[in-house]
Formats: structure tokens, C-alpha cells, sequence
């Protein structure tokens, strides 16, 4: 099917910068959209960024003007580039991808195994 391998991750200074990205593999037909999650200790899963096959970007607002994703097509791979993080964005950030695989109709959701951002003195 489809593999999702994240990286990237790591621990930062309050104000410093990330760089994580997610490369796609498998026996992918088609890819809608590729993005970024986080989930906080004992909060939900929620959208940082995606990024659409046509181009086409949405951020949460409590990211907007301090990350910026960003998708390599010919390679199925997705970046995001974090800068003036913060201690609140320490999350276990997921890749994500909607698509459809070989021998699927429909497009599905894939997610990635995850990988820790810290943003701590």
C-alpha cells in the first residue's frame, strides 16, 4: 500500500527552527493532498498545514506566518519548515496523505508514525 516515513524531528529553543519532512512510498495512483498534524499530551489530533495536489495551502491559524509546508511532486514528498516555535508546538507532528493506492477505488487517509518536536529552554 502506501508508507509514510517522517523526519526531522527533534528538541529547540523557544524562538528557533524545524525542519521536518515525510517522503511517500508504495504503490501509489494518485495523491489529493499531503500535510501535517500535531497531537499535544491529552489534546486531539489537529491540521498544522496541507498542502493539495493542485497547489492549493491551508494553515491553522496558530501557525500562519511562522511555518511554511511545502511539496516536492516528482519525489511524493512533503516539508515543513517551522520557524519561531514556540513551546505550545510541542506535539508529536504526523505526516498525512489522501490518496488512492493500487487496487483501491476510493481515496484513503495514510498517516505517518509520527515524530517529536520539543520546544523547550
Amino acid at each position: 500500500q502506501v508508507q509514510l516515513v517522517e523526519s526531522g524531528g527533534g528538541l529547540v529553543q523557544p524562538g528557533g527552527s524545524l525542519r521536518l519532512s515525510c517522503a511517500a512510498s508504495g504503490s501509489i495512483v494518485s495523491i489529493n493532498s499531503m500535510g501535517w498534524y500535531r497531537q499535544a499530551p491529552g489534546k486531539l489530533r489537529e491540521l498544522v498545514a496541507t498542502v493539495t495536489s493542485g497547489g492549493v495551502i491551508n494553515y491553522a491559524d496558530s501557525v500562519k506566518g511562522r511555518f511554511t509546508i511545502s511539496r516536492d511532486n516528482a519525489k511524493n514528498a512533503v516539508l515543513l519548515q517551522m520557524d519561531v516555535l514556540k513551546p505550545e508546538d510541542t506535539a508529536v507532528y504526523y505526516c498525512n496523505l489522501v490518496g488512492r493506492a493500487h487496487g483501491n477505488i476510493l481515496p484513503r487517509i495514510y498517516w505517518g508514525q509520527g515524530t517529536q518536536v520539543t520546544v523547550s529552554s
